[in-house]
């Protein structure tokens, strides 16, 4: 059973998860706008990992006999100043998904709830990845400048990118 505490700050995560899907929807959005459908696919495919995040830590909830509370997801941030603004807006957001799940993992330690921890330690992994993923394009788009054709062949690189669902993993 979960305590009241961590059941609200599993809620939280949970309705955060949809913002962050809503966030790199938004960021997708803004790529199509600028004619880098290659970004915007990496963008998508981002949206669709968060909303896999959300529904995971949905489903252990119902595991644990609690109940979800979905909250308003808040609008997202739509404009950019170009792609670099974008992905460093995106290395930030995951850097505060970071922050939170750890907040998480704090609590379930303070409770000993070992089975929350053993699933926030998926989540921190995660973060490892998610983190260095962004790092790692931020520094690209930033050496990339303003070379266009720089530019593209990351968009078709980008393309590339496919989605792959955590429990084909």
């Amino acid at each position: 059973m979960l305590s009241e505490k961590l059941l609200k700050a599993l809620n939280e995560q949970v309705n955060f998860e949809f913002y962050s899907s809503y966030t790199y929807l938004a960021m997708a959005g803004y790529c199509e706008s600028i004619d880098l459908s290659g970004f915007a696919n990496f963008f998508r495919v981002q949206a669709k990992e968060e909303l896999d995040h959300a529904m995971k830590l949905y489903d252990y909830v119902y595991q644990k006999n609690g109940s979800i509370e979905l909250e308003q997801v808040n609008k997202p941030q739509i404009e950019y100043d170009g792609i670099i603004d974008v992905f460093q807006k995106g290395y930030e957001h995951e850097q505060l998904v970071t922050k939170k799940i750890y907040l998480l993992t704090d609590i379930a330690y303070e409770e000993r709830e070992h089975s929350t921890i053993s699933l926030l330690k998926w989540f921190i992994d995660e973060q490892v990845e998610e983190e260095n993923n962004f790092n790692a394009l931020l520094k690209k788009v930033r050496r990339v400048g303003d070379n266009q054709a720089a530019l593209y062949l990351l968009d078709d690189e980008l393309q590339k990118r496919q989605y792959v669902s955590p429990q084909t993993v």
